[in-house]
This record gives structure tokens, C-alpha cells and sequence, in this order.
């Protein structure tokens, strides 16, 4: 179990556990630093870091996942140390979330012409109060029983490719690591092997001011990690890890602290971040 996880999504967006849930359930487990990195969304960061300072047993990290528009394969920018009450972040991240609503309900119509029938108002009863993603679609299917895990949605009908899948309006890959920098984060590339050319992408946003990429992430193989190590060194970046972890599917997604994240890596971090937003944090 690693003592490190920077890459984990509550009900802020996606994923099954509150904030607040987050922060206990990965003080019970063990974790010594962690990272809310919702998506499209930094709602989950204030009440996360109350519950931080109150338990007083780990350092939390305010952090984003912003998705971004390619041609193939998805990009997704990973902000840490964030200013998170910007107001240029707020409105770029609220105009994605109704994008969202909008996609969603596209994917529901387009799975019941597949004869899978889900109701629109389960999906938004499962998303509560956070942006409406993927998994509550594949979540309300689960429960209906037209797939046996999530992974299997995202595998046959609401991957980029899928039958049901629809798109939504993002940003690119540079605006995203630009909108970031604005908002005084640091910009890392997230799952860097969800590009068919992530060396390509990677030296782009370099380019853009992109401080580092994510190479130990949940699946990724020994020699994969090697990989992309070393493309970090060959160009100068920082490396970050997370499990990804949303809570939806405990018997097989990765769970939190999953990913063993050496804490070098936080060190690092630490170090780029600016003192201010270091402040904004709480890290012990």
C-alpha cells in the first residue's frame, strides 16, 4: 500500500465518496498525502481541506483534472496546488459541467436506441450534487443489470469510440495546461498512454509550460512505468502518480493508496509549486 495518492475524484464529480469521505477513508488506510483531483470541478476542495486540517493526519493537495478535445485518445490535465478560488477557473469549469449535463443526456438517448434503458432522472440521482460524468451513466446501468462491472460500459457502449458515446465542449490540451498556469497550478499530463503519441503530446505542452506527467498509474505495467520515467528525465519534468480512484466498482477498480507512489515525487511537487498556493494547501 503506498503512503501517496494524487490522483483521486469524490462526489464532486464522478466518483462515489464525499470529500470529507475521502479524506477519512485514506487517513484509515494509511495514506500520508493525497490529491482531490475532481474532474472539471475544484467543489470538493474546501470541505475536503476542513476535514485535513481537522483529522490533522495527512497533507492534502487542492488539485483539478481538466478533460481536453484531440482527435484521438484523450487528454486529460492534471492541475496541482491550484488556486481554487480563482474566478476565471470557476467559469471555465462551469461552462464544461453543463456541457457534461448535455453529453449525458445525449449517451441516454443513444443507449436506449441500443435497447439499454436508463432513466435520466437515476443518472442525475446518482451524480447528486456533483458534475455528471461517465460512470454515473455506467454506474445506473450496473444496477440495471446490462453490464457486469463499469469497466464493461466504458469497454462496449461510452468509450470515445463506443456506440453511445457523444462529445462535449473542451479545451485543448495547451489551453487546459495555460488555464492552469493562470490559476498559479502546476500542469501535469494525466495517463499519458491514453494518447496513441504521448511523447509528441508531451513535448508539445512542455512547450506550453507543462511541469510534468503522470507515470505510475493504476494498470500500468513495470515496464510502462520505466517508459515513461524516462521520458520525464529525457525531458525535464517532474513525475506524479495516483490510482484514478472514484469508489464505484470496489471489486475492480484500483482502490486508493493501489498505486505505489514513491514520495519523491511528492517532494517535487512541493518544491514547484509557489509558496502561496503551497499555503492554500495544507501540508504538514
Amino acid at each position: 500500500m503506498s503512503k501517496v495518492d494524487l490522483h483521486i475524484h469524490s462526489t464532486a464529480s464522478d466518483g462515489r465518496h464525499s470529500p470529507q469521505e475521502i479524506v477519512r477513508k485514506a487517513t484509515g488506510l494509511g495514506l500520508e498525502v493525497i490529491a482531490l483531483a475532481d474532474h472539471d470541478s475544484v467543489d470538493g476542495i474546501a470541505p475536503a481541506l476542513e476535514e485535513a486540517r481537522k483529522l490533522n493526519r495527512l497533507q492534502f493537495i487542492p488539485a483539478v483534472e481538466v478533460s481536453t478535445d484531440v482527435p484521438s485518445g484523450e487528454v486529460h490535465i492534471l492541475g496541482y496546488f491550484i488556486d481554487y478560488t480563482s474566478e476565471e477557473l470557476a467559469a471555465a469549469l462551469e461552462r464544461f459541467r453543463y456541457s457534461r449535463e448535455g453529453r449525458a443526456q445525449g449517451m441516454v438517448a443513444k443507449l436506449a436506441e441500443l435497447g439499454i434503458q436508463i432513466s435520466w432522472e437515476r443518472v442525475r440521482e446518482i451524480a447528486g450534487d456533483g458534475a455528471i460524468g461517465r460512470p454515473h451513466i455506467a454506474q445506473a446501468m450496473l444496477e440495471k443489470g446490462y453490464i457486469s462491472s463499469i469497466k464493461e460500459a466504458f469497454d462496449k457502449y461510452i468509450a470515445r469510440d463506443g456506440p453511445a458515446y457523444v462529445e462535449r465542449d473542451k479545451m485543448t490540451p495547451v489551453e487546459a495546461v495555460q488555464l492552469i498556469l493562470r490559476s498559479r497550478g502546476i500542469p501535469v499530463m494525466a495517463h499519458p498512454s491514453t494518447v496513441p503519441e504521448p511523447e509528441a503530446m508531451i513535448v508539445e505542452l512542455k512547450a506550453a509550460g507543462m511541469v510534468g506527467i503522470e507515470a505510475y498509474y493504476n494498470n500500468y505495467m513495470n515496464e510502462e512505468i520505466g517508459n515513461l520515467v524516462a521520458l520525464a528525465k529525457n525531458h525535464g519534468l517532474i513525475i506524479t502518480g495516483g490510482s484514478d480512484y472514484h469508489g464505484l466498482d470496489e471489486n475492480h477498480e484500483t482502490l486508493m493508496g493501489g498505486v505505489e507512489v514513491p514520495m519523491e515525487a511528492v517532494n517535487r511537487l512541493i518544491a514547484r509549486a509557489e509558496p502561496k498556493m503551497v499555503k492554500l494547501a495544507y501540508l504538514k
